[in-house]
Parts: structure tokens; sequence; C-alpha cells
């Protein structure tokens, strides 16, 4: 296992960007596929961006395609999600996680993820 730190949350205004890291400790990270997943109030957790371990393949839930964007830098042990276009529905703790690469596969299932950071706070007002 990896551990995880993310950290960019924070209040913006509906249409403004934010830029969540998460950083992971190791020297394996490359070898691990991450997702970004997210919690509102009342909600159980949602899927929201994966990255194959290469880097080369991604996948978005339909409510953040488009404006979202997962990256990741394997030399800084370092996975992002870039924001743009906020809505008051984006309010949630986004939370990243990492599991051991099913091959050149992204992962999608919260439950396959065997990893998870201590979430960070992002609030987006009308």
């Amino acid at each position: 296992q990896v551990q995880l730190v993310e950290s960019g949350g924070g209040l913006v205004q509906a249409g403004g960007s934010l830029r969540l890291s998460c950083s992971a400790s190791g020297r394996t990270f490359s070898s691990y596929a991450m997702g970004w997943f997210r919690q509102a109030p009342g909600k159980e957790r949602e899927f929201v961006a994966a990255i194959n371990w290469k880097g080369d393949s991604t996948h978005y839930s339909h409510s953040v395609s488009g404006r979202f964007t997962i990256s990741r830098d394997n030399g800084k042990n370092t996975a992002y999600l870039q924001m743009t276009s906020l809505q008051p529905e984006d309010t949630a703790v986004y939370y990243c996680a990492a599991t051991r690469s099913f091959g050149e596969a992204v992962v999608l299932t919260a439950a396959l993820y065997d990893s998870w950071g201590q979430g960070t706070q992002v609030t987006v007002s009308s």
C-alpha cells in the first residue's frame, strides 16, 4: 500500500476552477492505478475519474466528463484532478485512491482500491 495525501480543496464560486493534488509515499507509485472519488453530505461515495499507471488511459463519470481532467506525474509521485466549470453540485469531499495496476486498465470500482487519502473538501458556491 501507499500513503496518500490530498490537497488543493477549498471554496470557489460557480464557474471557477480548482486543481487537486494527491501525493503518494513510496517508490512504487508508478505501479499503481489511481482514481478520484467524491462524497457529498448524505450521499454515497461516487466515482469521479481514473487513470492507469502509464497515464495514457483515463475514464470519467458522466457528470464531470469534459470539465475535469485527471493526470499523473510518476516522477513526482503525484496525481492531479483539474476541475473547471465547477457547479454547486460538485460540492463534496474528494478522495484519491490507489490500487496495484490491473495491467494497463483504469479502475472504476471503489472496492478495488486498497489505499485512500483522508479527503479534501471542495465547496462551490452559487
